[in-house]
């Protein structure tokens, strides 16, 4: 038995395709994508349309939260802000039918006939969990109340890791989209059976990064979805950290004064 498991598109087509060329070739049995198809980079529909021809288990990341709830009860008044413009580019460019798609997806996956395996895209509790390989054990077990899966498949932090838990093993799966270890390639997992048990292979394949970069120019994107826009894009030519440590500096410079989103991506840009 041979499983991949696809995280974290975040809107990048030609990442996304690339890995599902590779899928062939892998000669995977099952694919198990565990969310953020969307939103980050210019093509979540088509993402969203791709990840669906796959006929396979999804999970709902965070992202997927966003648009689930957006205009909604729950409904978070912070989406409003122009910092969000790249989720309301999103909501722009998928149909009705993918929204309720999408509201429809679970938060976590078993196979019936694999329960040693648990897919989510951060953890049971939350999808904006984050694990590192410095989380203390006494932090996990709120996150994964009552799980008796051995080997507990994630996403949602974008760097390909391993951490054991008692008899347990946290593995997180790199982002096919926006990738943070500095390499930009599509990164993702397989899983193959072995006997009684799986042995973990974090895969990278490279992509087309020059038409992923282009794509923010020539669908309108860059000037649509506002100043976060340029972030995201950031992070597809760099394949590192931009996001996280942009938005510690901003808030640090509201505290300070007066900023505008729009100078404040650029003194960040200035100072990198």
């Amino acid at each position: 038995m041979r499983i991949v498991v696809l995280a974290d598109i975040h809107g990048n087509l030609p990442a996304f395709e690339a890995a599902v060329d590779a899928l062939p070739k892998l000669a995977a049995d099952r694919v198990v994508v565990l969310g953020d198809v969307v939103n980050g980079a210019p093509d979540s529909g088509a993402c969203w349309q791709l990840a669906q021809s796959l006929n396979c288990p999804m999970i709902k990341g965070n992202h997927e939260g966003y648009v689930a709830n957006f205009g909604t009860e729950d409904h978070d008044p912070n989406w409003d802000h122009e910092r969000f413009g790249p989720l309301l580019w999103t909501m722009d460019h998928l149909s009705e039918m993918d929204v309720e798609q999408i509201r429809e997806l679970p938060p976590t996956y078993q196979f019936s006939d694999l329960p040693e395996l648990l897919f989510v895209h951060a953890s049971v509790r939350s999808d904006r969990d984050t694990i590192l390989g410095y989380t203390p054990s006494e932090a996990l077990e709120p996150m994964f109340p009552n799980v008796k899966a051995k080997w507990i498949l994630r996403g949602h932090n974008h760097v390909c890791s391993s951490r054991f838990w008692g008899e347990r093993v946290i593995v997180t799966s790199g982002s096919i989209g926006l990738p943070l270890d500095g390499r930009t390639t599509a990164q993702f997992l397989i899983l193959d059976q072995v006997g009684d048990d799986w042995r973990i292979q974090h895969q990278a394949v490279p992509y087309d990064v020059d038409a992923a970069l282009k794509r923010f120019h020539t669908t309108g994107y860059l000037e649509s979805a506002g100043p976060m826009a340029r972030i995201y894009m950031r992070e597809v030519a760099t394949g590192g950290h931009t996001l996280v440590s942009f938005m510690h500096l901003y808030q640090k410079w509201t505290d300070q004064a007066e900023i505008s989103l729009s100078d404040a991506v650029d003194r960040y840009f200035t100072m990198c």
